[in-house]
């Protein structure tokens, strides 16, 4: 009988425990709500994250957290793309439907049509973001580069040899292409960035002879201005990535509702 009875007691603290824990994840969720409808996304992201951590077991609190993290995230993301139609006219969009689903951003003055027969380091983001460097050379006979080297004095980057690179001719010119992911480029693209100022940035292509130039300053803008717009596109990425997680989520706390009604139920 003593046994049955603080059987009777625990099960009593737990569900006192419970409804604690309800009512403070309730009132951290209005407040959530409070700053999500003053448009403050980061300390609305913050309470709902609290609720997640602090209060595992308020299921109700926290599916309804998850539909309003889903607000938040769609929020942002229509700031991120009035941020991205704002500037996007800056931008040349070349994309084949017959072929392609996914299209790349050129700064205009590094399109192919205007730099015909010029050796120079081209930038290119992906509509996903993903951006990536080419290397172009066609300063006469082949040198077979695989990597780039840029540099301010004795500083410097340098590409690892690349993995996709490809040589042609066009009308007797030797033209040789290789392309560089960003990440995986030796933090050149990095580098530019980082000593945009500078007046000479040197560009070397790396072959079995090497050939020296420097950069022009409208090279060095273009990269910088895909830089930028890589990022917007990533971070697009990124939220499309965390509402299919958020999604997933639902899911995942809606079955877990459901198994322990029918628990309860028996």
């Amino acid at each position: 009988m003593k046994k049955l009875g603080l059987i009777v007691v625990a099960l009593a603290l737990t569900l006192a425990g419970c409804n604690s824990d309800e009512k403070k994840a309730s009132e951290l969720f209005q407040r959530a709500e409070v700053s999500f409808a003053a448009e403050d996304y980061s300390l609305a992201k913050l309470q709902i994250d609290s609720i997640r951590t602090l209060y595992p077991k308020a299921f109700e609190v926290r599916k309804a957290a998850i539909g309003l993290m889903q607000q938040v995230d769609l929020k942002e993301q229509q700031q991120t793309l009035a941020s991205l139609d704002s500037i996007k006219g800056n931008y040349v969009l070349e994309k084949d439907t017959a072929y392609q689903e996914v299209g790349n951003y050129f700064y205009p003055t590094q399109v192919v049509e205007k730099n015909i027969g010029r050796s120079f380091l081209r930038a290119q983001v992906s509509e996903t973001g993903e951006m990536s460097l080419t290397s172009i050379y066609c300063a006469g006979g082949n040198i077979h580069h695989t990597a780039v080297k840029v540099s301010v004095g004795d500083l410097f980057a340098e590409t690892p040899s690349s993995s996709d690179s490809y040589e042609t001719t066009d009308l007797g010119r030797a033209i040789e292409k290789a392309d560089y992911k960003v990440g995986n480029d030796g933090g050149v693209a990095g580098f530019i960035v980082a000593n945009q100022d500078k007046k000479n940035i040197r560009l070397e292509f790396m072959g079995d002879r090497n050939y020296r130039t420097v950069m022009p300053a409208s090279d060095v803008k273009a990269i910088v201005a895909i830089v930028d717009l890589a990022k917007i596109l990533s971070a697009m990425e990124e939220i499309r990535k965390e509402q299919k997680e958020a999604n997933l989520k639902i899911q995942f706390v809606t079955r877990k509702m459901q198994e322990k009604a029918g628990e309860a139920a028996e």
